[in-house]
């Protein structure tokens, strides 16, 4: 039978379990790591890698982007799997090459076109904000979704970020494009209204002739063949007809969670509102850990700026939606200090793929500037299409002031916020990415990416290869598209530039650099010029073969199928097809 305790010893064991309490209290508000973090992702549109002035611009300013840099990590090799915003984002979201969720096209056209199309990044992926959500987190996307809404009916929302792992979504579906403003220039309807008319009249020319063959009995056909192929035709007419007026009403629209509280946007309110609910969400959301990805619409065109900014800068209304947009960034900040979670917070900021090249109006640019590096949006596999800004920040985790030039993606987010929410990537695929930590903080020196592959549409463009051995950087390029650096419309007056066809041009051998000697890709080698050039290749073609044995066939999401407007899945308030709301009208 035990004694009973003295008082003396009762007062000590008091007094120790009051300290062990204080300690325990003090190791958790004091070290960053003692909790999982908060996470906010930070993604621009468009923004060229040569628009930031910690990667050498000197006549934009972006002093909150530059800030961040300094406080942080500054990746100087980050890639994005693919030059154009929906197979990115996918990408980016699930840590996967778009090949291998469906999200990479085979045809011209390399995006979601509309709200109301059936592709998008299918419901069997794993995002990391589904995995963060089961980890306890609360998880909201801010801004651009761009890759889907519904797949068979119009309020299925498949597609939906809602249905990926993010308890909130505000923004838009879409994305932001000329139409939206309903400029004269159109940025998607011109090749999609000539895609759209040539299937048009193909379709018509074959539902009259089985209607000939049919009434005239020259052959034997069903009505019901008749009728489907009359569907088809009927759906790229009202879609080519769409495309040249309805797209501001279709695809320009605000969303919150199921719901669409703008269509259409109202452009001069939106920024305001973006911001105003980012900071609510932060606000609301600070007691517990949040995953918070805001997807800026800047800087894509039409290049929405507010009034303060209109004029500011020295490159016209790009740059000075660059620089608003660097202001958006620092107010992003500035709610997570005011809400003292900075020492908390994983911040991460990136753009989805390199500065449009083409986005030019007479003599006037645009679109970004990608620095030294050849190429742009849409490009294949150049480096200006797919060499992007990326920095992170954890303040006592993270380095500050540091710069890192190993080669990084985009799709390196997905393990690395799934291993900080203390949770474990998918067992059953292929994830392509590797977590950024060990990297990020100084425990190993070089990056997990032997080999990378660029791709354009379902198209295998070029591989990266680094030879960790002798610090060379090889890049081989099998496929290359026709551009002319200083034209606009360069890629054959389409506009953009396509993956195939008479667009590109196929190299045997393939162009090869060494871009740790020329980053610009200005002088391919040759077996005479680089003793290692057969070896390289060889090794190079041994990879993509290895590669190709981990891809399994998918259905593809942006097929032409998947990618034409259907007016049964097209989001609309009020009664089809009088789409028409102003919910955020309302709230002000």
């Amino acid at each position: 039978m035990r004694g009973i305790p003295r008082e003396g010893e009762d007062l000590r064991q008091g007094r120790s379990l009051a300290i062990l309490l204080i300690l325990c209290l003090f190791l958790k508000t004091c070290v960053p790591n003692a909790s999982k973090p908060n996470i906010l992702l930070i993604m621009a549109d468009d923004l060229g890698i040569g628009d930031v002035g910690c990667y050498g611009n000197d006549t934009i300013r972006t002093p909150n982007i530059d800030h961040l840099a300094k406080e942080g990590v500054r990746l100087t090799q980050h890639i994005a799997a693919a030059p154009v915003c929906t197979p990115s984002r996918a990408a980016f979201l699930t840590g996967r090459y778009p090949i291998r969720s469906g999200m990479d096209s085979s045809i011209k056209q390399r995006i979601v076109f509309w709200n109301g199309a059936s592709g998008g990044l299918p419901p069997n992926e794993t995002t990391f904000a589904r995995i963060l959500q089961q980890q306890g987190y609360t998880t909201a996307l801010i801004g651009k979704w761009h890759l889907g809404v519904n797949c068979e009916s119009r309020n299925d929302h498949c597609h939906h970020p809602l249905n990926h792992g993010f308890s909130y979504f505000y923004g838009m579906p879409f994305s932001l494009v000329n139409e939206c403003q309903g400029r004269e220039n159109p940025e998607l309807s011109q090749s999609l209204q000539d895609t759209y008319w040539l299937h048009t009249q193909i379709i018509a020319l074959a539902v009259l002739t089985l209607l000939i063959g049919k009434l005239t009995n020259l052959f034997s056909v069903k009505w019901k063949t008749i009728a489907c192929f009359a569907t088809g035709g009927f759906l790229f007419f009202i879609s080519w007809f769409s495309s040249y007026g309805f797209t501001k009403y279709w695809n320009c629209i605000l969303m919150r969670n199921h719901d669409i509280t703008e269509q259409p946007m109202r452009l001069e309110k939106t920024t305001f509102n973006l911001l105003k609910e980012t900071v609510s969400f932060i606000e609301r959301s600070k007691h517990e850990p949040f995953l918070l990805l805001v997807s800026f619409l800047h800087v894509h065109t039409p290049l929405i700026t507010t009034e303060k900014f209109r004029g500011r800068s020295s490159h016209g209304l790009y740059g000075d939606n660059v620089e608003e947009m660097d202001w958006l960034v620092g107010k992003l900040l500035e709610a997570i200090d005011k809400k003292g979670l900075k020492n908390s917070t994983f911040v991460y900021f990136a753009s989805d793929h390199g500065g449009f090249l083409e986005a030019q109006e007479g003599n006037v640019q645009r679109g970004g500037w990608n620095g030294i590096y050849k190429g742009g949006k849409a490009m294949g596999g150049w480096e200006g299409g797919i060499r992007v800004p990326g920095i992170v920040r954890w303040p006592g985790v993270l380095p500050a002031d540091t710069v890192i030039d190993e080669p990084t993606s985009l799709m390196d987010i997905y393990p690395t916020v799934v291993h900080l929410a203390g949770g474990t990537v998918p067992q059953d695929r292929v994830i392509d990415g590797h977590n950024l930590m060990p990297l990020l903080r100084g425990t190993v020196q070089h990056s997990e990416h032997e080999f990378m592959f660029h791709y354009c549409g379902v198209y295998l463009h070029a591989v990266r290869w680094h030879q960790k051995d002798s610090g060379a950087l090889w890049k081989a390029h099998y496929t290359t598209p026709v551009f002319q650096p200083e034209g606009a419309e360069a890629c054959y007056k389409s506009g953009i530039c396509h993956c195939f066809g008479e667009d590109v041009t196929h190299h045997d051998p393939p162009l090869l650099f060494d871009l740790s000697r020329d980053p610009s890709e200005a002088n391919p080698l040759s077996p005479d010029t680089e003793p290692l050039f057969d070896a390289v290749i060889s090794r190079i073609e041994r990879a993509v073969w290895d590669h190709h044995g981990t891809l399994s066939p998918v259905p593809q999401q942006l097929s032409a199928y998947n990618i034409v407007w259907k007016p049964w899945l097209q989001p609309c308030c009020g009664t089809f097809p009088f789409c028409w709301c102003d919910e955020e009208g309302d709230r002000t």
